[in-house]
């Protein structure tokens, strides 16, 4: 089967796009066509992807981008039996002459890089009446996949769910150590960056570093310079998640710290990646990570906006190695068991080829997938 898979708004190394589907399709034999930013973010494809090099849609100023768009899927579907399209910007850029085609549809990310944190760019801000007649079309005439459940209220009708998951590790993760935090996944002030910064400082005089790993949006930037100039942090900028997840292991704990805000908001996906290495987890009291933290007892919760609460949970862990270990294995076992991508592959890659209508004997083992389900 051949696949264009594309995206204008995301890094060509997101970890649901590259770490996760594309490299279930290589394993399976496909061919992909990968239509990304690649130079814009810096990024030198893979050599068994034929590369097609597009601008990145960043904040208020995408129009080089939308407009390169249209002719790199024009290229990109030649002889491809799939598009699978990331954003919904190409909604409005697909080639009139397409195979089946796919909309991978997730939560916008509130602050896309190069937007201020309290006026991020989304179509649905924008031009809600044209993006809800688009919606309308692409369920009529497109495949549709949703990242998390919440997402189906945008739809009429029932759409499968491929949930973020994780690479886990079979073997026992790394143990906790005494020295060191992370955060891994884009930083902003609606993230947590200021709570980030704030609980660095609070952790210093007590050994502990932070290290952050991921990009941020452009307002947020010079704070994270200015904290890793005065020796608070340690701030990666982007890092392949594969890489992201090795930097993580060993750390005291995993921080997810976004602030409150109106409306469903989905697991972070950072919280599944700290389970998947044995990282015990703090996280604010979102619903969704409060509940799966809770049950699993696999980190804890602070209140939003609470740096001394983020300190004071980090300290305790610290000083509970054990505890901390105990913690760090429950997580683990939970995302070997529920939120483990290589067992949900098999199973999406053939939706995919049944949808091409090119059914194969795929490499991949097909899993079972019981988080997978249609709403």
């Amino acid at each position: 089967m051949r696949v264009c898979v594309a995206t204008i708004v995301r890094h060509p190394e997101d970890a649901r796009i590259m770490h996760r589907q594309i490299r279930a399709l290589l394993d399976a034999g496909h061919e992909i066509t990968y239509v990304a930013p690649f130079t814009d973010c810096n990024v030198t494809p893979d050599p068994p992807i034929r590369a097609i090099d597009v601008p990145r849609a960043i904040g208020n100023h995408r129009g080089r981008a939308l407009k390169a768009a249209r002719g790199a899927l024009g290229r990109g579907v030649e002889g491809a039996d799939l598009l699978i399209v990331h954003d919904m910007e190409l909604l409005f850029r697909l080639p009139g002459r397409r195979p089946v085609t796919v909309w991978d549809v997730r939560a916008p990310r509130e602050n896309p890089p190069g937007a201020g944190d309290g006026a991020a760019w989304h179509p649905r801000r924008v031009m809600s009446a044209l993006v809800r007649r688009a919606e309308a079309r692409a369920e009529r005439d497109l495949r549709i996949v949703l990242s998390e459940e919440s997402l189906g209220e945008r739809f009429d009708g029932s759409h499968p769910v491929v949930p973020d998951a994780a690479y886990v590790p079979a073997g026992p993760p790394v143990p906790p150590g005494r020295n060191r935090v992370v955060h891994i996944g884009h930083l902003s002030e609606s993230g947590g960056v200021n709570e980030l910064i704030a609980t660095a400082r609070g952790l210093l005089p007590h050994g502990i570093r932070l290290d952050l790993i991921g990009s941020a949006d452009a307002r947020v930037r010079p704070l994270l310079r200015d904290a890793q100039r005065q020796g608070l942090l340690d701030w990666y900028g982007h890092v392949p998640n594969r890489h992201a997840l090795r930097m993580a292991e060993g750390a005291i704990a995993g921080l997810s710290l976004p602030r409150a805000a109106p409306g469903r908001r989905p697991l972070p996906s950072k919280v599944v990646d700290y389970m998947s290495r044995g990282v015990p987890v703090v996280t604010t009291p979102l619903p969704a990570a409060s509940a799966l933290v809770g049950r699993t007892g696999c980190g804890v919760v602070v209140p939003f906006g609470d740096a001394g609460a983020v300190v004071g949970a980090v300290l305790a862990l610290r000083d509970d190695p054990a505890g901390t270990a105990e913690m760090g294995a429950r997580g683990h076992a939970e995302a070997l068991a529920h939120h483990n991508w290589p067992d949900q592959a098999g199973q999406y890659i053939g939706m995919l080829e049944e949808w091409a209508g090119k059914t194969v004997t795929s490499r991949l083992e097909i899993g079972v997938l019981e988080a997978w389900h249609v709403i």
